[in-house]
C-alpha cells in the first residue's frame, strides 16, 4: 500500500519539510559522504560527548569554513545534533558511519550510479542506458564488468554480492533437498552461488551459461576452489532470438537474473529455462521483489534501484512485484509450484514447474526485427486469457 502522503494525512509542514528534503538530496548527499569519508562521523563516533569545530578540524585535517559547512550540513541530513557548541551524532549518523547495507548503497549510488542519473529522462525517452556513457562506451552496462572503472566496477560487485552472499547458504538447501545430478546456473555472473552448490553436494555436476566475459570470471573462481572437474560452461546472450540453453537439467536456477531484463525478454529467457528442463526438473527464480519486503526499508531501496537499470544497466527493465512477475511466469508456459519470501536481505524463491499446456515461445522474429519493447510488450502479452491481473 501507497504511504497517504498525498492523500493529507501528512500534516503541511511535514510535507513540505519532506519535499525540501528532496530538493536539496543531492548536495546533501555529497556532503554526508564527505563527512563519512574524511572522518568527521568516525571522530564522533568514539565522543559521545560530542566535539566542537576547532576540535573536529585539527583532528581530521579540515578548515574550520570546511568542517562547518559539512557540520551544519549533516544537521541538515539529520547526522548530527548540536548541542552547547558541540557536535555529536544522531542514529541515523551512526547508521551512515557503520551500517554496511547503508555503505554499500551509498557507495553504489556514487560510484556508479550518480553522474549517470542526469541522463535518467534521455533513458527513458529512448529506453537505453544512456547514462552507462558516465563509465565507458557500451550498450550494456553486463558487457561493461570486467572493464569497469576501478571504483564503479568495486562498488558495482560490492552491491551485487552483498545481497546475493546473505542469500544464497539459506537457499542451497532448497535445491539440494531435490538430490539433482545436473544443475544449470543461467546468469552464474562471478560464481558465487556455484561454488555454494558444489561445496554443499558432492554428487551435483553444474553448468553455468553466462556472457563470455562473465564465464571466464566464474572459471576462474571455480578453478581456484578446486572445482573445475564438475563444472561445463556454456557462452550465451540470453537476448538472441534463437537462444537455446543446454538441456535435460533437474534445476534451473536463476539467481537476481529476471530484474536485469524487460517484461518481454523475462518471459524470452524464462521459455529457454522451461527448455532446459529434463523431466520431472524444476526451475528455480530467485529474486528481491519490491512488494514482499518486511520493512519499508527494503521496499525503498528496491524501488530505488530501478533507477540505476533504467539509466545504467540497461535501460528497459527493473525491479519487479510478485504480481507482474508471476505472470510472466505463466506467459512463460510455466507455473508456481512454491513460492517463499523474507531470505536474507529480502529475497523470494519461486519454485516454477512447466505448466501443463504451455504458453508459445515468444518468436524469434520479435528480438531480431528492432520491435521497441511496448510493441514486443503487446505482441508476447497478446492473449491475455487465462493470465491473472492482466486484463483483455
Amino acid at each position: 500500500m501507497t504511504k497517504p502522503y498525498d492523500r493529507g494525512s501528512a500534516r503541511l509542514l511535514e510535507a513540505m519539510e519532506r519535499a525540501q528534503e528532496l530538493a536539496f538530496s543531492p548536495l546533501l548527499f555529497h556532503a554526508a559522504k564527505l563527512l563519512r569519508d574524511r572522518g568527521v562521523l568516525e571522530r564522533l563516533l568514539h565522543a559521545p560527548a560530542g566535539l566542537g569545530v576547532e576540535e573536529l578540524a585539527h583532528a581530521c585535517d579540515l578548515s574550520l569554513y570546511g568542517v562547518t559547512v559539512l557540520a551544519e550540513a549533516g544537521l541538515a541530513a539529520r547526522l548530527l545534533e548540536l548541542e552547547d557548541g558541540r557536535y555529536r551524532l544522531t542514529r541515523v549518523g551512526q547508521l551512515w558511519q557503520r551500517d554496511p547495507l547503508t555503505r554499500v548503497n551509498t557507495d553504489f549510488v556514487a560510484d556508479v550510479c550518480y553522474r549517470a542519473a542526469e541522463a535518467l529522462g534521455e533513458s527513458i525517452d529512448q529506453e537505453q542506458p544512456m547514462g552507462l556513457r558516465e563509465l565507458g562506451d557500451w550498450h550494456t552496462v553486463y558487457q561493461a564488468l570486467a572493464e569497469l572503472p576501478r571504483a564503479a566496477k568495486q562498488s558495482w560487485f560490492s552491491f551485487d554480492h552483498f545481497y546475493s552472499d546473505a542469500s544464497f547458504p539459506l537457499l542451497v538447501d532448497d535445491v539440494v533437498q531435490r538430490a539433482p545430478r545436473r544443475v544449470l546456473d543461467v546468469g552464474a555472473n562471478t560464481g558465487r552461488f556455484a561454488l555454494t552448490l558444489l561445496e554443499r553436494s558432492a554428487d551435483v555436476r553444474l553448468g553455468v551459461a553466462d556472457l563470455p566475459q562473465q564465464l571466464s570470471v566464474c572459471r576462474d573462481e571455480v578453478e581456484r576452489a578446486g572445482f573445475s572437474g564438475r563444472v561445463t560452461y556454456h557462452p550465451v546472450d540470453l537476448l538472441r532470438g534463437d537462444l537455446v540453453l543446454p538441456g535435460g537439467y533437474d534445476v534451473v536456477w536463476m539467481s537476481q537474473l529476471l530484474s536485469c531484463f524487460s517484461e518481454p525478454e523475462v518471459v524470452h529467457v524464462l521459455s529457454a529455462g522451461r527448455q532446459a528442463l529434463g523431466p520431472g526438473g524444476r526451475l528455480f527464480v530467485i529474486e528481491t521483489l519490491w512488494d514482499q519486503q518486511k520493512n519499508e526499508v527494503g521496499r525503498l531501496c528496491l524501488l530505488s534501484t530501478s533507477l540505476y537499470f533504467t539509466t545504467v544497466a540497461n535501460g528497459r527493465s527493473r525491479m519487479y512485484d510478485g504480481a507482474t512477475l508471476g505472470r510472466l511466469v505463466k506467459a512463460a508456459g510455466l507455473e508456481l509450484e512454491s513460492e517463499r519470501h523474507g531470505i536474507g536481505w529480502g529475497h523470494s524463491l519461486l519454485v516454477c514447474r512447466p505448466a501443463a499446456s504451455p504458453r508459445p515461445p515468444v518468436p524469434d522474429s520479435t528480438f531480431r526485427s528492432g520491435c521497441n519493447p511496448t510493441q514486443i510488450v503487446a505482441l508476447v502479452l497478446s492473449e491475455n486469457a487465462g493470465i491473472e491481473g492482466h486484463p483483455p
